[in-house]
C-alpha cells in the first residue's frame, strides 16, 4: 500500500486525480456533517428533504413508499422520519392529486427557505468553479465523474466495501 492510503503504488497512473477526488469527498463529507449539525437533524432527514424537493421540482408526487424506496429504509422508518420532519415544520403530508387513497409528501415553505438560506451561496460558488473548467476539458471531467459514479453504484458486494473511503 502506498503512503497516501491507496491500495496501489503511488506512482500508478492517475494517482493525483484519485488523491484530489479523495480530498473532495472528505471536504464534502465534512460539509454535510456540519450542515446536519447546524440544522439539528440527521443525515437521513436532510437526504429525505432533498428527495422531496427534487420530486417537487420535477413535478412528481412523492409518496411515503417512494421515499422509503429512495432512502432504502422501511416504511415504518419513513413514518417515524416523516413525523419528525413534520414536527420540525419541514414536511407536510397532503392528499395525492389524482389518487385520494394515497398521501404525498411535500416540503414546506420553511424547508425551502432554510435550504435556500444555507445552500444558495455554496451552490453559486460550485457553479462558478465548474464554469472555470476550460471548455475543452469539460467532457473529460464529466466522463471521469460519471465513470466513478457508475463504479460506486456497481460496488455493492462485501469485497467492494471499504469503510476508510479509499
Amino acid at each position: 500500500m502506498s503512503g497516501d492510503g491507496y491500495w496501489y503504488d503511488a506512482s500508478a497512473e492517475g494517482t493525483q486525480i484519485l488523491a484530489a477526488l479523495r480530498r473532495f469527498r472528505a471536504a464534502e463529507e465534512h460539509f454535510r456533517r456540519q450542515l446536519v449539525r447546524e440544522m439539528g437533524m440527521n443525515i437521513t432527514d436532510v437526504v429525505a428533504i432533498r428527495h422531496v424537493m427534487a420530486a417537487e421540482q420535477a413535478g412528481a408526487a412523492l409518496t411515503p413508499r417512494d421515499l422509503a424506496d429512495r432512502l432504502e429504509i422501511s416504511t415504518a422508518s419513513v413514518t417515524t422520519l416523516l413525523d419528525r420532519l413534520a414536527g420540525y415544520g419541514h414536511l407536510d403530508r397532503v392528499a395525492h392529486p389524482t389518487d385520494r387513497r394515497k398521501v404525498v409528501v411535500r416540503a414546506t415553505a420553511h424547508a425551502h427557505e432554510e435550504v435556500r438560506t444555507r445552500l444558495a451561496a455554496m451552490h453559486e460558488e460550485m457553479a462558478r468553479i465548474a464554469a472555470a473548467v476550460p471548455p475543452h476539458c469539460r467532457d473529460a471531467v464529466v466522463g471521469f465523474l460519471d465513470a466513478m459514479a457508475g463504479h460506486f453504484a456497481g460496488a455493492t458486494g462485501p469485497a467492494d466495501h471499504d469503510p476508510a473511503g479509499t
